[in-house]
């Protein structure tokens, strides 16, 4: 897709595939010579991990913020035979990584499967079209192929969301996918009933670390994947300009002018970051919260739910009030716990804090109540 292209097909979208809402710089990267090209692929793996990484040189915007050789370790995976599966806590951008390497490996990043929403076959490999299959019989035309063999016979990276939500039975099935990199249609007869894999096709899949009540994972599939842990962002200032960043573009999305206040900012991913690690940036213990992630991700959206706040409530300035209303919904969920655990971080913690944010924090501390 060209960048003229992108730019017409982004109006009036909520939220664009990466590959429409960066056609600019995969189509930059694309025309730079970085090195060899694996077949089936759109870019060079030096050119993926640009895309994914950044370069101020080039103009290339930071999408992620990881170590650099295990971004260089997931690319390198998805140019083998093997899938890659990235495992984490929620909100530690899984998903957001796989948008970006489908997009910038296949030029596509909408061939997902949800494994919460897979419960046959027919999903997860293909379907018939009724009104063909009923005139014709079973044909290539009445075959209707899911995200994952649409990705074998294109030759294109396939997103599998929440694997381990996906039965064990259902997983086996990807087994001869990984294995054989072949479907075999018994409806339809001859070489018509082999789907081969194309140069190109692979499997990243994401599972959250701390999910309950799903599916444990095949054995077997386990054996066909490389496993990469992504952890929360560790440093604050990085966590801040990805906050910032996000918010920023999600305002503009929404057509709002509020410009998020960096200090303000600041405050939240502080609260984020050491109730999430149940640790103050002094070092000091602190509880943690049970019933919320309190992830990058939760960070970016109480921060965009404060402006839009701001925006229609309080004259087009975002304020710790406005933040502090929507931290507590994010904070406190369905583990009663959670109120005393964060009434404690706000004594011990919050209290001996100077500053004027974090004076008018400790004076909306009646909102936990």
């Amino acid at each position: 897709m060209s960048p003229k292209q992108a730019k017409m097909s982004v109006a009036g979208v909520q939220r664009a595939p990466a590959e429409v809402a960066y056609a600019h710089e995969l189509a930059a990267l694309a025309d730079l010579n970085m090195g060899p090209v694996p077949p089936g692929w759109r870019l060079s793996p030096r050119a993926v991990e640009t895309f994914v990484m950044g370069d101020d040189a080039l103009g290339i915007e930071r999408k992620f913020v990881a170590d650099r050789a295990m971004v260089v370790r997931i690319i390198i995976s998805l140019c083998t035979s093997r899938g890659c599966l990235l495992v984490g806590e929620p909100g530690t951008a899984k998903s957001w990584l796989s948008e970006l390497l489908a997009a910038a490996i296949s030029g596509v990043s909408t061939l997902t499967l949800q494994g919460g929403a897979v419960g046959s076959v027919d999903q997860l490999l293909y379907g018939w079209n009724e009104a063909i299959l009923k005139r014709q019989g079973p044909c290539r035309e009445a075959l209707m192929p899911s995200p994952l063999l649409r990705g074998m016979m294109e030759g294109r990276l396939v997103r599998f969301e929440e694997i381990a939500r996906c039965p064990q039975a259902l997983q086996d099935a990807l087994l001869s996918v990984l294995s054989d990199r072949v479907v075999v249609i018994p409806e339809l007869a001859g070489d018509e009933g082999v789907i081969l894999a194309r140069h190109g096709f692979n499997v990243i899949a994401t599972s959250n670390s701390i999910d309950e009540g799903v599916h444990a994972m095949s054995a077997a599939l386990k054996r066909r994947m490389d496993f990469e842990e992504i952890r929360p962002i560790r440093q604050v200032d990085d966590e801040i300009d990805v906050v910032l960043r996000e918010v920023r573009r999600a305002n503009a999305a929404a057509g709002v002018t509020v410009a998020p206040d960096p200090a303000v900012i600041e405050v939240l991913v502080t609260l984020f970051h050491e109730l999430r690690n149940g640790q103050t940036l002094d070092g000091r213990s602190t509880d943690r919260l049970a019933g919320s992630a309190l992830s990058t991700a939760e960070a970016v959206a109480v921060a965009h739910a404060a402006s839009l706040n701001a925006w229609y409530y309080g004259g087009g300035a975002m304020t710790v009030e406005h933040l502090m209303h929507h931290v507590i919904g994010s904070a406190l969920k369905d583990q009663p716990e959670d109120r005393r655990r964060l009434r404690h971080y706000f004594e011990t913690a919050v209290a001996q804090r100077t500053g004027e944010h974090w004076r008018q924090v400790w004076a909306l501390r009646s909102l936990i109540v």
